[in-house]
């Protein structure tokens, strides 16, 4: 585990080693302050916040509450460096930090949107008349979101062969997506749209996710509905949630739009955050895709989420969908990299890949960048592919 800086100070929910009943804990350095038995002493007015040992009463406590453990919590790591009573990471075993409420998956990098486009219409235009104007989402299936570390099944389903054929089996073109996920904290009403100038009242912070998607079964069926069975079996984040507050630093300015926008998706001090992920498959870098250049900002998605009047409720997880850069080795999927099983990766050990074996492992990593501190870390997602179950 990579140390996380005094100014990160992510939360978690772990069990102790003997235990079996989860704690909250933030994280410091390659430790774990555990704030379910130091909250009574850090923040007292707030400590029945952390006794479930999940993220989900502090989540629903809004705003003014996330600021005030946050500096409660900092002035005591400040403090007390050498009596924190504090957890080594490795001695624990990290959960889902909170309970999930509703998924949904955007599509809000330009590089990844085109770089999808010429692979598949490259007699085409790359993007989509609506890209430009619309963050592109779909719900996704808040069920199948999994803790770090947690296996992923291959999955099995239909599938176009090339001669024209369907037929039915595992998936063979199993891939990743590179994600970055936005954790609600406050709800809202339904028939009520969030104004984009509420992100901060809403969103706690974020987290790294792997989208895992099966290309082939995602193929044949996505026309017309959107993809179903490609992305629901699996979805993994972090343990790690970071706060907005600890982003600050790291806050940019968006790339510059082409168009004027709907008066809902535009924001009078817009942007961005300025990212870098490492993607690693079986311990070799594959690739570092940066979020800074993702069109659409979290602020924007959130807005274009509820325009409709959809509430939002806490737990609920949005992710950005796959962090593509500019460059080939900032690409944020295997789709991408291997540009569909065209070109395919050397790893460390002299194999090579185009899509995901079973016994992979896949890790994807995180990093804010600013110019006033070393980069910071925020945390890793892992996950290692198992094979699909024998079915008729």
């Amino acid at each position: 585990m990579t140390d996380f800086g005094t100014t990160t100070l992510p939360y978690c929910s772990f069990i102790p080693a003997g235990g079996d009943s989860p704690r909250v804990g933030v994280g410091v350095g390659t430790a774990i302050l555990d704030l379910s038995a130091a909250a009574p002493t850090i923040v007292p007015a707030h400590a029945a916040l952390f006794s479930d040992g999940t993220l989900d009463a502090l989540l629903a406590a809004g705003p003014a509450v996330w600021h005030e453990v946050r500096t409660a919590v900092a002035e005591h790591v400040a403090a007390a460096v050498e009596s924190l009573g504090t957890i080594d990471a490795r001695e624990v075993r990290l959960q889902l930090p909170f309970t999930v409420a509703d998924y949904v998956d955007f599509y809000a990098s330009e590089h990844h949107a085109t770089n999808v486009g010429r692979i598949f219409r490259p007699d085409g235009d790359a993007l989509t008349p609506n890209w430009k104007h619309l963050p592109i989402g779909y719900h996704g299936r808040s069920g199948t979101i999994v803790a770090s570390d947690t296996p992923v099944r291959r999955p099995a389903g239909q599938r176009r062969n090339g001669d024209g054929s369907v037929e039915f089996g595992p998936s063979i073109r199993l891939d990743i997506e590179a994600e970055v996920g936005y954790v609600v904290g406050t709800p809202s009403t339904m028939g009520e749209p969030v104004a984009i100038d509420q992100f901060d009242q809403h969103v706690f912070g974020i987290c790294v996710v792997n989208d895992w998607s099966a290309r082939d079964i995602q193929a044949w069926e996505y026309v017309p509905l959107g993809p179903l069975l490609g992305k629901s079996f699996a979805t993994s984040v972090s343990p790690w949630i970071v706060p907005l507050d600890a982003l600050q630093q790291s806050r940019i300015a968006p790339p510059e739009r082409d168009h004027d926008l709907m008066p809902y998706l535009r924001d009078r001090e817009p942007w961005g955050l300025d990212l870098e992920l490492q993607i690693e498959l079986n311990g070799t870098r594959v690739s570092k895709p940066t979020f800074s250049s993702m069109y659409w900002t979290g602020a924007q998605m959130l807005a274009h989420m509820t325009i409709n009047g959809a509430s939002l409720r806490t737990g609920d997880l949005f992710a950005s969908g796959t962090v593509s850069g500019a460059e080939p080795g900032e690409r944020g999927s295997l789709l991408e990299l291997s540009w569909n099983g065209s070109e395919p990766l050397t790893l460390d050990d002299g194999t090579t890949r185009t899509y995901l074996l079973d016994g992979d492992t896949v890790t994807i990593s995180a990093y804010a960048v600013s110019d006033s501190q070393p980069h910071q870390y925020l945390g890793a997602v892992t996950g290692t592919i198992t094979a699909a179950l024998t079915t008729e």
